[in-house]
Order: structure tokens, then sequence, then C-alpha cells
């Protein structure tokens, strides 16, 4: 299959969420045979019109990024590609118009991918950007939810998760015993305030806890263990790799999620394949509940002191470093759903052409 995936800027431009989770897909599709074409804003040196990395061909419609200039000069690009697959990031807004005119002339469909991290409300295109896709993909109910209010038809909507590496989780070792694990940017969305409020809680109990990550607010964070007496006991180790984090995750019993603003929790995910049980605080510009909502390893609460009881609860459950339960969310499978819309939309395609 020729897939055309659109982003005016890679990761090397902004490395948001939705970026990453774009072209890994991409990567993944390569890595399965696919003929995968990133059209994008120049950022390799030297004049050449293209890049390869990992088996995705990268090219450069414009030589930094400018919305109008790729705007104009993309859907010609898309139409010397000849795509069978049309798939767009919703900014700039222009894109995804144009990324609509290319697929047309290509007879291809086009895909939205609406992670929710970035807004294309300001731009007069929004409108367009919204009613021009034949599909748009979600990471959860909650962007889903807030794309209904915003007018998108529900049968226009497909909710695909995150995915994530099991093979990765099994081969990775355990780190020391810990009692808590959390991980996030530590900036004023991650919210540790209400983790450290809980566990200050238990502070007549014997337990141990790590905070993963790093960011503006960590001196602040910081300063509030020592003020709830509880330092000897919490330990910021920063941002860690994947596979450190993973370690950690393994020989941690709970997880803790209390973050104001995921589109979807991917660490939470990462910990609870990786055997963690998970405690998540609600917050209404989360998605973090949906992933506990059926599940017995799991913990929602809406107060530092339910958390508390939350953590000590978690003690019933047995330790795990490994849940295959959440295969379903395993790379493979979350490409393979991505291949079957792609399969869908073709065929429709092919009923109306």
């Amino acid at each position: 299959m020729r897939v055309a995936f659109v982003s005016m800027e890679t990761t090397r431009h902004d490395d948001s969420a939705g970026r990453r989770r774009l072209e890994r897909l991409a990567r993944l599709l390569a890595e399965r045979g696919h003929d995968v074409t990133v059209f994008c804003a120049r950022s390799w040196d030297g004049e050449r019109e293209t890049a390869t990395d990992a088996g995705v061909v990268y090219h450069g419609v414009t030589d930094a990024p400018a919305p109008t200039s790729f705007a104009l000069r993309l859907p010609w690009a898309l139409t010397r590609f000849d795509p069978d697959v049309v798939h767009a990031l919703p900014t700039p807004a222009s894109q995804v118009v144009a990324a609509n005119v290319g697929g047309t002339l290509a007879r291809a469909p086009l895909v939205l991918e609406a992670f929710g991290d970035t807004d294309p409300s300001g731009s007069r295109w929004a409108g367009r950007a919204l009613s021009a896709p034949d599909r748009i993909v979600t990471p959860s109910e909650l962007v889903r939810t807030e794309l209904r209010e915003r007018g998108v038809a529900d049968d226009r909507l497909r909710t695909l998760p995150e995915s994530i590496d099991m093979d990765l989780v099994r081969s990775v070792d355990p780190a020391e015993d810990v009692d808590v694990a959390f991980a996030h940017p530590l900036d004023e969305t991650a919210n540790v305030k209400s983790l450290l409020l809980g566990l200050a809680e238990l502070r007549d109990r014997g337990w141990s806890a790590t905070i993963i990550g790093d960011g503006p607010a960590r001196a602040d964070y910081e300063q509030e263990v020592e003020d709830l007496r509880i330092d000897d006991r919490v330990e910021f180790v920063g941002g860690c790799s994947r596979e450190q984090r993973l370690a950690i995750y393994k020989g941690s019993h709970a997880f803790v999620q209390t973050a104001y603003r995921e589109q979807f929790a991917t660490e939470l995910l990462w910990a609870l394949a990786a055997g963690c049980v998970g405690i998540v605080e609600y917050q209404a510009e989360s998605s973090a509940h949906e992933l506990i909502e059926n599940y017995d390893r799991g913990f929602r609460v809406t107060t530092p002191q339910q958390l508390a009881d939350a953590i000590v609860d978690a003690g019933e459950f047995e330790h795990l470093t490994i849940e295959d339960s959440w295969a379903d969310y395993d790379h493979e499978a979350v490409l393979e759903a991505y291949l079957q819309l792609y399969r869908n939309l073709q065929g429709e395609y092919g009923m109306i052409g």
C-alpha cells in the first residue's frame, strides 16, 4: 500500500505527541513493507528534495515551515506520489484542505489524525479541515467527544489508542522494588501535588515512591516533598529512557496518574502492561480513567485521601511484572487496526468510483 502522510512540521521541527504518533505509524508501516512518504517542510541539510529514515521517505515540499507555500505545492506533490491513502495532521488547517485536494486528484481517501494536542480552530480553514476528511482518528473517547461537540458526525470518527511494544516490556528486568511510581513532564499540568498529599496521608506507614520526569516545576515539587517531610521516601529520577522507565514500572507495585490534561495516558498504559496496579485521579480534561474503567487492577479516585486509601488497597493485589491482557495495545495490533481502516476506506472509494 502507498501511504502519504502530511505533516508540514515533523518532530525535528516540534516534538509533539501527535507528531510522534504519526511518525511512529509511518515507521511501522514501512517495516511491514508498505511504501510510505511523509510530505513535510525540509529539516535536513543540503538541497535534496527527499531524505530517508527507518525506511520512511521524507519529501520536502518547502524549504522551511510556510503554511501558504506548503498548501499550494502539496496537491501536486501528492498527485505525483499517487497514494492509496492520505493521512494528515490537523495543523496548520490549510494543509488538511490541500491534502484533500491532492487526495481527490489521486482518488485516495483522506484520514485526519486528531490527537488533540494542537487546535486548528483559530484558522479560517478550521471548518474545512474537520469536514474534508473521510475519517478522523482520535486516541481516546475524550478527544472524540470534543470533536463531536464541534459538530463532527460520530460515524466519521474512529478511536484508535496509542500503542506500546509488548516484546520490550517482557525483555526488561525489574528495578529495585518501590511501592508507587509516577511519570509525567514536571510542568503545571502534572499535578504532582495530589500524589504528594496522598503520600503524606500515609506518613506513618512504610512506603517508597519514584517520580519520573523533568521540567520547570521540578524544583517546586522537590521543595513540597521537603515541606511535607517525606523527602526521605520520594526519589526524583529525571527523564529516563523507555527501558529505564519500564524497569521502574516492573519493580513498582502501583502507578499513580494525576495529570490535569492527557489526550491519552501513554505512561499509564506502559505501567499497566508492566504489571502495575493503576490509580487514576479523575480529571475532566484527562482520558486516563478510560484505561481502567473495566480493569480489575485499577482504582479511580477524586481526592488525595481516596488516593492514599487506593495505595493501601493496591497492596492486596499480587505484584506482577507483566500483564498480557494489554497485548491488544501492542504496536502490531494497533497497526493492523489502522490498516483495516485504510482498507475499509479504499472499499468505500471503490464503491463510489
